[in-house]
Parts: C-alpha cells; structure tokens; sequence
C-alpha cells in the first residue's frame, strides 16, 4: 500500500536497516553483536560539515547550541549576546552576512538526509540583528603591542582583518580608496539587501575597538607609496579587492560609451549618483553581480527624454556626475534582459536570486554567449548580437542559425572581476592579482600579508575567513614566533579546555614530582578523561549520527517582500523579513548537532549496565554531559549506536 503524500511529508523516512539485512557484513560487527567486547566508549569531538564548508570557519553548531537554549551563557550575559559572542568571534558582521551570503554552510547541513537544510544564514541574521538593536559591543581590546599595521582597503577583508588584529592587541591603520569603508558590502551591493544603517552599525562596532585608524580617499601607490608603508608600519595587509570589472572579449565593445561594466554600474548607483537607467538594458552574466545589476536596473526604470547629463552611462563613467534627484519621479519601467552562457539550473547565482529577478520582470536568456556589440552612426551601442551556445571543456560555441539581436540602450558585462594594482606593479603575478602562501603572506615580499578578493574574487565570507587567517600571520610575524601548521580543518574550533575555565572547571595542574609518573587515569581531576578532540583532523558525515532519532521538523523561511513586474519601479525597501525570537530558536532546534553532545539523555537511558552517567551537575559543562564507569561497562557499544550526533565512538582499549 502506498504511503498518504502527507505522511511523506511528516513523517521520519530514515532507517537503519533494509529488508534483507539479517546478517552482519563483517567479522568486526559479528564480534560487537555479541554480549560484550573489549572496547568502550569514548567521546570524540569532530568538525560538522556545516562548519567545514565556511570559509568564514564560524562555529556554527556553537552558536546554534546557544540559541536553542541547550548551551547555558556565562551568568553576566543573556544568551543573545552569548550567541553574538560565539558567531562573531570568527565573522563581525552576523547581521550582514545572514542576508547575503549564499550559505555555503547550508550545502554541507547533514539535516537534508532528514528533509531541508537548517536555516543557517536566517538564525545567523537573528544574532546580527538582535545585537544592533540591544547596542552589543565587542569584549574590550588588549592593551596595545607597540605595533602598528597597515591595512589597505576598507572592505570586508580589510576590516575583518582590523577586528582580528586589534583583539590580537595590534593598532591599525585602514587606507581606504573611498569615501566610506564597506568594499563591496556598500559599493557592490545594493541597500534593499544591505541595508545602509546595519552596515554602518556593524563597522562602527569594530571601530570602537579602539586605536583603528581610518584615511579615506587615499590609493596606496598614488598618494602614498608602498616604501612609505614600510618605514612607518611593522606590516602591511593588501586588502584592496577587485573594483575593476572586465569588458565582454567581443567585437565593438571596447570604447563604446555605453558599454559598462557591472562593477562601475553598481557602484555609481551605491553611491546614490545614479538615479535613473536606460529604457533597454542587456546584462551579460549570470553570477550574483549580474542579478544585483538587473534587479537595480528594474527599479530605477528610465526617462524619455534625455541630454548628455542624465544618460546613465555618462554617471558611471565620470565618477563625479549625478542625475539629480528628480529624474526619479519621471521614470518609467525599463526593458530588462538577462544573458547567461550557463542554462538557468547551472548559474552560478542562487536560486532564489534569479527567481526573484524573473519575477520583478527581468527577461533571463540563459545558455546564450555574446557575439558582437552593434554600433550606430553616432558611434553608441544600439544592440548586442548574440547566438545560442555549447559549453565544451568550460568553452562556448555559437549554434549556427539562432544569432539575433538584441536591441540595447546600455549593455553592461558581469562576468567577473579585477583587481586595480596602479602603481603596485611589484605585486602583480602577471593577472592583476596578489599571490598568497596557504599562510596570507605574499611570496618575497616580507612583512606583506594579503587577503580577500585581490588573492582570487570569490565570496565575502572567503574574504573574512582569510583575513582572520592572515591576522593570525601577522601577529606571528610582530611577536617573530613559527608559523604554526595549520590545521587539515581549518576553522574556528570548540575548545572544551576553554568552556571548561568558562564555567571554573579547569583541570588541576599536574605536578609530576609530587605525583609521580602516571600514564593514565580514569578519576583524577587533573585530566579530562574518555575524550578525543579530532576537530582539526575530521569532519563528522552522516553515516556516523543515528537518524533515526530525529522527527520531521519544518524549517523556519523567513518571509520576503519581492516585488512584481508591475510595482518593482521605485521599490527599495529590504526584501528579507528576519525571524522572530521564537522563530529563531525553533529552527536552532533542528540542527542535529553533529560531532558534540547535545544532551539527548539516550545513552544513558538505553545503556543496560548502567554504565553510562549524566556528570554531575557542579561539574557538567558542553561536551562533558555524560561519563562511563568502565568498571560497569561490557563493551555492548548500544550507546554508540543509539548517539544522534556521532559523539561516542567504541574506541577506548584498541
């Protein structure tokens, strides 16, 4: 009989075993089906794939842990700000970041063996948003080292890298090209999905910390030299970004006055200079920068009647004209398109984005690659010829017989970005990049660090991640200690010694004359005993978590406000409608909290020698809930099986 489509939907579907399963596989299992064995269990600690695949390396099943309410804050903090403290000890911008990054995390969640991923990005935007509106700040900073760094770029590598290196007790000094820190956060995106007030509340928290410098409207290799940095700074970070786009390799493009790049359109509208578009536009892309571009494109509209002033191309060029504001009251929708060399299910924008982008009335041509800009007398662009396409080895070719024509105002190309390295030509590996060693450091250039999107453009949480990476170099490289090896999971670990001094159960010291030399102990309260921490070396998969103890629970969407074809014109309000409190906590609750012990009880319920303990409760902190009596304990290894999360493993006597 077929199963009713709403218990598909509602009920667990995990099971351990298939029908047809009534033998061992293996001579090892046969041996642990029996009544005993000599091993027993031990609690190893071990990466979740959601936090192996940030790049940012945010603890995120810590801070999920927070809010559920299973992992208890410091008695001088709420939770909310406990959880802030845990999500931004790796990332400071919680409130940004939970509206635009894509969720790499969420890719790797082990609940979608279960039914949907868990709303990271949404919880994550929660704690953000919840530490703006309390005024949260960050621990105060160590005094001072005596040692200054030299930032170049105030973006989100720039300043993640500010942040890292002032609670490293480093004062910096930030040389930003612009007129406002944010990089791509304020210039490459729009406000309706950063809104301006939690950018700029997110920056001021770190400049708060103190002793962090800020120079606007300064090129390093223009208005100041890098041989300057290097007399008045004891190390220099490249943090400059990739504020360059490039042109589309056809025909008619180059010099064209209304061919622009995505990079500058975005900008010059960020900047609040572009108040209106063309009536026409074509988009080359496919990537997140091109949706941004139509979507903005959508809103703005155009005007009929125009001079040389109010073309939007003449804004974007010039840098320094703007529309005036009431050309926006005058505009009329815009005829938007869309092209991408990839078929719609293979762009690289998120789903939801090129979604969203149809429904507000952009037109998406997808496996379409770009011939030739058509030119008019005047010597504008008036269309881009285009052809449908084959991808072979990555490479695209024209189908014979479909070239048209699209008729175009203003084309704007996003396909990528490059870095501006104007009288950095020391630095330039031949692609107008940086290179960087797996340590942030720029190869025969001592005392020079880099991060962001100048090593390789990518995602803004990359850009973070290796700005904490590279943070870390730096204050190895003042205090001239090693480099230590980095780590084969290379993210922010849980550390139990850390929770455990947290909570006042640090270890006793160990005083091997006065004790003796003792190679192992099950009782004494200088060692933390039965516990391996492998987070460094091992990320935990689903096949080691029991499934079968975790119900269907519905995920938590936040809402969104996008609008349609016919009233996107004007409409700049934030699209994203973040949890409630209780929405929030809810959706904490579905992580399956894998890798550490979440308190589930179930290994001491189902242990049937009663060997298996809750630590008492003066003594009992995260990752050390419950113990063994190995004098109880048979090796029967039920307790394993029956872990949801994969913490305990049958390892202890091999």
């Amino acid at each position: 009989m077929a199963t009713p489509a709403n218990e598909i939907n509602t009920k667990p579907s995990w099971r351990r075993y298939e029908d047809g399963h009534q033998e061992w596989e293996s001579w090892t299992d046969k041996i642990f089906a029996q009544d005993r064995s000599h091993k027993c269990p031990t609690y190893v600690h071990k990466t979740p794939p959601c936090q192996a695949s940030c790049p940012s390396g945010e603890d995120i099943r810590g801070w999920l842990a927070i809010v559920r309410q299973q992992e208890k804050p410091p008695s001088d903090l709420s939770w909310q700000e406990y959880a802030f403290r845990r999500a931004t000890d790796a990332n400071p911008f919680p409130s940004l970041m939970g509206r635009v990054c894509p969720a790499p995390c969420q890719s790797g969640c082990n609940r979608t063996q279960l039914e949907s991923t868990v709303g990271i990005n949404a919880v994550e935007q929660f704690i953000g948003d919840t530490a703006i509106a309390n005024g949260y700040r960050f621990a105060a900073a160590p005094p001072l080292s005596g040692r200054r760094v030299a930032i170049i770029g105030g973006g989100p590598a720039g300043l993640a890298a500010a942040y890292q290196l002032r609670r490293k007790g480093h004062a910096c000094t930030i040389f930003e090209s612009n007129e406002g820190l944010g990089g791509m956060f304020r210039y490459g995106i729009p406000g309706y999905r950063v809104p301006r007030d939690q950018l700029d509340a997110e920056i001021q928290r770190i400049l708060d910390l103190g002793d962090i410098e800020v120079r606007f409207r300064t090129r390093v290799g223009v208005d100041v030299q890098v041989a300057d940095l290097e007399r008045d700074f004891d190390a220099v970070l490249w943090a400059i970004g990739c504020q360059s786009g490039r042109g589309l390799p056809v025909p008619g493009w180059e010099g064209t006055p209304n061919c622009v790049s995505g990079v500058a359109f975005l900008k010059a509208f960020n900047e609040g200079r572009m108040k209106v578009t063309a009536e026409r536009v074509v988009c080359v892309g496919g990537g997140d920068t091109s949706i941004d571009v139509v979507s903005v494109a959508r809103r703005l509209g155009h005007i009929t009647k125009t001079g040389h002033q109010e073309l939007p191309e003449t804004v974007v060029h010039d840098g320094y004209v703007a529309h005036d504001a009431a050309l926006s009251a005058a505009a009329e929708g815009a005829e938007v398109t869309l092209t991408s060399l990839f078929v719609r299910a293979e762009m690289t924008a998120s789903e939801h984005e090129v979604h969203d982008a149809t429904y507000e009335g952009v037109t998406i041509l997808d496996g379409v690659m770009p011939l030739e800009v058509i030119l008019g007398a005047d010597g504008r662009a008036t269309g881009l010829k285009v052809a449908d396409c084959r991808l072979t080895n990555g490479r695209p070719s024209p189908v014979e017989g479909t070239e048209r024509v699209l008729a175009a105002d203003l084309i704007v190309s996003a396909i990528g970005q490059g870095g501006d390295l104007t009288g950095l030509s020391a630095f330039d590996n031949g692609r107008g990049l940086i290179n960087a060693d797996k340590f942030g450091q720029v190869p025969e250039h001592t005392g020079h660090f880099v991060a962001g999107d100048i090593i390789r453009p990518h995602l803004l949480t990359t850009a973070i991640g290796q700005a904490w990476i590279a943070a870390g170099s730096i204050d190895a490289y003042l205090s001239q200690a090693e480099q230590g090896r980095r780590p084969k999971v290379d993210v922010h670990h849980f550390n139990l010694l850390d929770k455990l001094a947290e909570v006042k159960l640090t270890p006793k010291p160990f005083d091997v004359e006065a004790r003796g030399d003792l190679r192992g102990t099950d009782d004494g309260n200088w060692a933390i005993h039965n516990y391996e921490d492998r987070s460094s070396a091992e990320v935990i998969a689903q096949d080691e978590l029991f499934l079968g103890h975790f119900n269907y629970h519905v995920q938590n969407h936040r809402q969104e406000q996008v609008p349609d074809a016919q009233v996107v014109l004007g409409h700049f309000k934030e699209r994203v409608i973040g949890l409630t409190e209780a929405e929030a906590i809810d959706e904490a609750k579905r992580c399956m909290s894998c890798g550490m012990c979440f308190e589930c009880d179930n290994c001491v319920i189902y242990c049937p020698q009663v060997a298996v303990y809750r630590v008492a409760k003066s003594e009992r902190t995260t990752g050390r809930y419950v113990a063994t009596d190995y004098a109880k304990c048979i090796g029967c290894h039920i307790c394993a099986d029956v872990c949801p999360t994969g913490y305990i493993k049958m390892g202890l006597g091999e």
